[in-house]
């Protein structure tokens, strides 16, 4: 749609004062804009005070220059809200630091002004200044580099210099004034200067800062004067704003403030006239502080959130889907709305007003400046807007739970809460008078949970157990307080899944992940959660970096755990989401390590590091208990030395890098360990070396390899390392598996493998999916012949091979059936059943629903029936009858 530059400008004389004035008083300006030249009327305007007496004379007749041309360029049609916010922030910017200086050569005139700058908050510091706005700027100097004359105290001189600047900017002149300049978001700011030395904000924002004062940094902006100075200062009191971990208490905090601000208005509850769109139910500020909030929470950990602008955070927060995009695209469309709704009751008058007129004509007024019909059309979209962002807002605060009416007995809830009494005194994380208020804070929903876990009394005794090994839980309480469903959660993976239950009693920051929008979701592509893994500070080492991938490791394993007790997925897909996060944590933890290492010997000249990934990781499908078949190789020569300080013959460098690799994946850092890696599958063994050149290891495998490396060779995958020398080693592999095989010799390999296997590994208990004769390690065996002896079907994926072995006539129908169970029986039960016997009745059940069984009963069944079938193919292929239990 074109822009309507007449219309805007009739809009503007009919039914704004302000506007209507401006008009007349820069007369050079309404005519460009009458004739459309939108662009050329803000470069005048920029430039309106040139030949201006004085700085405070200039600034003001830009102001004025701008507000009449951003007003009508914005009622045209001309300038989106973006450029309209943008364009009054960079004036603000350029006014405060053309203030700052004039101040500071009023006093000192050959002096260069330095070392003293403004820090820009709220909507300045995001951009964001709507067109009637105050700016609420913090003043800061450093004592050492101030300008100032000799006799002056340097804190002398800086609050001169403060004075002089809030009169340039807020004094009301006949030619208007600049900005109306508040300095009360400075530290206690009740009892500090104007402008305040660095080190003495420093140490307030260290020691005592308020979790208010953390929120109004998320839009920080080094904005005018020293500038340097100023994002040096920025970067040095980060840690305070973005902490790393989740701190429940900090935001409980802003959550009670933001809901004490939604309390504290006595002003309409819907709109109406007199309804103030920026502070009531529903408005601009619940839309700020509804990203804001959620930046606090994972920002420290995700800097990819600490955006100062509202839409770019609510985006981002949905790109990383901690908020629902429907929700993030619902409050961006609302605040963009609301911000323009805002600028036309403050270009009426040029007031810093955010209510609508109380007079019936006044509102239509506004509406008819806005383009509308009358006032109740505005009306009816505001009431349209307001009910869903205060809906969303009401969500993040927290409703009241409804009173719950549990089946416990009086008797039960009291042995409960006598028992929860006890725990005060015994357990270390409770001794604290705040882990004891915030205990019991949750406590009446802990008691209504344990009674109506399927087994009571053991939910209370696994609960017991972990709340004694939790080093601290204020957090952990705080968070329970927060997401009441959370704590139903928990107390059913206590109940269901020990190995789950173990890691979060070791690691309860692991929980951090379940407060996301996405925290039932399975996990994203390799290169999605390859991102969030390399996301780090600019100054982290190598440690904080494996420590990086070992948190988002931790979280979305454990996040997976938790998908599988609720039932939210299928197995299947939870082993593929586990190997998807292996193989992004191993593509991460790779190139981590190859970066240190390079650092002391430097790169060989046309080699680099190739891994091979066999086993569940080649074909896709982890357990939690799995743990990284790796194959390290390398390409190039082998006798070229690395360019670096330390210099490395290829073999040795690549022999040591893969060590690199495998420590980084391997060894514990301060956030735990990631997996065992087993390199044993590479050629010759444990005998030979770790990492082996790519011609070497064709070598190996066309002339000395064994059966069984052929076998594990269909399912190898190569998981990291150049593209092309990632297709060499896939066609080396396919070159391999597709040779000419005699069937009789592979026939009598296969069955002495799993004959020794069978002697030397036999089952844990009645749920060993994997050793159980005809259960996976069959299933794999069956698979893998049938790959060599027919020369096809070669798919990491087993399911993938199965269906092509299937449609060429080589398996059942009926195979992929028991496979799939079985595979299922396999994932389940690592959570369910860790040690593959019968567990308690809750966990059976769930094991049971995870296999898409009706209860533990008919799961046994169906598990009987699908080894029974896996024997008969078994014994069909190999004339070889199965025993099965």
């Amino acid at each position: 749609m074109s822009a309507d530059w007449q219309g805007a400008i009739e809009r503007a004389q009919a039914h704004a004062p302000f506007l209507a004035l401006a008009l007349q008083r820069r007369p050079e300006l309404a005519e460009m804009l009458a004739r459309g030249e939108g662009e050329a009327a803000l470069a005048a305007s920029r430039h309106a005070g040139d030949d201006a007496e004085s700085v405070d004379v200039a600034l003001r007749r830009e102001r004025l220059s701008l507000a009449l041309t951003l007003a009508i360029g914005d009622l045209a049609g001309a300038f989106p809200l973006e450029r309209v916010m943008s364009e009054l922030s960079a004036f603000a910017d350029r006014a405060l630091d053309a203030a700052i200086r004039e101040a500071i050569l009023r006093r000192v005139p050959d002096e260069e002004p330095a070392g003293f700058f403004a820090l820009a908050l709220g909507k300045h510091g995001a951009q964001e200044l709507n067109y009637s706005s105050d700016i609420d700027p913090i003043l800061l100097f450093d004592p050492q580099t101030l300008p100032r004359r000799e006799r002056d105290e340097p804190g002398e001189a800086a609050q001169r210099y403060a004075r002089t600047i809030m009169e340039l900017m807020s004094h009301q002149t006949a030619e208007g004034y600049v900005f109306r300049v508040d300095l009360r978001l400075r530290p206690a700011s009740e009892i500090t200067p104007l402008a305040i030395p660095v080190d003495a904000a420093l140490t307030h924002y260290e020691s005592s800062a308020l979790a208010w004062e953390r929120a109004a940094f998320i839009r920080a902006r080094a904005c005018s004067g020293d500038i340097g100075k100023g994002e040096d200062f920025l970067a040095a009191i980060r840690p305070f704003v973005w902490r790393r971990s989740l701190d429940f208490t900090a935001i409980e905090d802003i959550r009670r403030l933001t809901a004490r601000i939604r309390q504290t208005y006595d002003g309409l509850r819907e709109p109406g006239p007199g309804f103030d769109i920026k502070r009531g139910r529903g408005g601009i500020r619940e839309i700020e502080f509804f990203a804001q909030t959620h930046q606090l929470v994972h920002g420290g950990r995700n800097p990819a959130l600490r955006l100062r602008g509202t839409r770019a955070a609510l985006d981002a927060l949905a790109a990383e889907g901690i908020i629902a995009a429907e929700d993030a695209q619902l409050l961006g469309k609302s605040y963009d709305r609301l911000r323009v709704i805002e600028h036309r009751l403050q270009m009426v008058e040029d007031r810093q007003t955010h209510s609508l007129p109380a007079n019936a004509a006044a509102l239509d007024n506004v509406a008819r400046l806005d383009g509308l019909a009358d006032g109740e059309t505005l009306l009816e979209e505001l009431r349209a807007i307001s009910a869903k962002v205060a809906d969303l807002y009401s969500d993040l605060l927290g409703k009241d739970e409804p009173e719950r009416h549990s089946g416990i007995s009086p008797e039960q809830r009291q042995r409960f809460a006598d028992r929860s009494d006890k725990w005060k005194d015994t357990i270390r994380s409770l001794r604290s008078a705040e882990a004891r208020k915030a205990f019991d804070a949750i406590l009446p929903t802990l008691i209504d949970d344990l009674a109506e876990a399927s087994e009571p009394e053991r939910a209370m005794a696994r609960w017991e157990t972990f709340l004694a090994r939790l080093p601290t839980a204020v957090n952990l309480f705080r968070l329970f307080e927060q997401r009441p469903g959370l704590l139903q959660q928990v107390l059913r993976v206590l109940t269901l899944a020990q190995p789950l239950a173990d890691e979060l009693a070791r690691r309860p920051e692991l929980l951090d992940r379940m407060i996301d929008y996405s925290a039932l979701d399975l996990p994203g592509s390799v290169e999605e959660l390859a991102a969030r893994m390399q996301r780090h500070e600019p100054d982290d080492d190598y440690e904080r970096k494996l420590d990086r991938v070992r948190q988002v490791v931790g979280e979305e394993r454990f996040a997976l755990g938790v998908q599988l007790t609720e039932g939210r997925h299928d197995p299947l897909d939870i082993g593929s989401g586990l190997a998807r996060v292996a193989e992004a944590a191993l593509d991460t933890a790779a190139r981590a390590a190859c970066a240190e290492f390079e650092k002391a010997h430097g790169r060989v000249e046309g080699s680099e590091l190739l891994v091979l990934g066999l086993g569940r990781l080649g074909g896709g499908a982890l357990t939690h208990a799995s743990d990284l078949d790796l194959v390290y190789l390398f390409t190039g020569q082998i006798g070229v030395e690395s360019d670096g300080p330390r210099p490395l013959t290829a073999s040795l460098y690549f022999n040591r890098l893969a060590q690199r690799v495998t420590a980084a994946l391997s060894v514990p850092t301060a956030e735990g360990a990631l997996y065992e890696v087993d390199t044993r599958l590479r050629p010759q063994g444990a005998q030979g070396p770790i990492a082996v050149s790519l011609d070497s290891f064709a070598r190996y495998q066309a002339e000395d390899a064994w059966t069984w490396e052929h076998m594990a060779l269909c399912r190898a995958r190569p998981v990291f390392g150049p593209e092309q020398g990632k297709a060499d080693l896939a066609a080396i592999i396919r070159n391999v598996l597709a040779e000419p095989r005699d069937a009789e010799k592979l026939r009598a390999d296969v069955l002495k493998m799993r004959g020794d296997i069978a002697t030397h590994k036999p089952p844990k208990g009645l749920l060993d999916a994997k050793l159980l004769r005809g259960g996976l390690v069959d299933c794999e065996f069956i698979i893998h012949y049938l790959q060599l002896r027919e020369r096809m079907a070669f798919q990491p994926a087993l399911e993938k091979a199965i269906d092509e072995l299937t449609g060429a006539g080589f398996l059942p129908e009926s195979f992929a059936g028991h496979f799939s169970l079985i595979a299922r029986m396999l994932i389940s039960a690592r959570l369910f059943a860790p040690e593959c016997t019968e567990p308690p009745p809750p966990s059976c059940a769930a094991l049971a629903r995870a296999c898409h069984c009706d209860d533990f009963d008919s799961l046994l069944k169906d598990f009987s029936e699908a080894r029974h079938g896996v024997a008969a193919t078994w014994n069909t292929l190999f004339g070889e009858k199965l025993e099965i239990d």
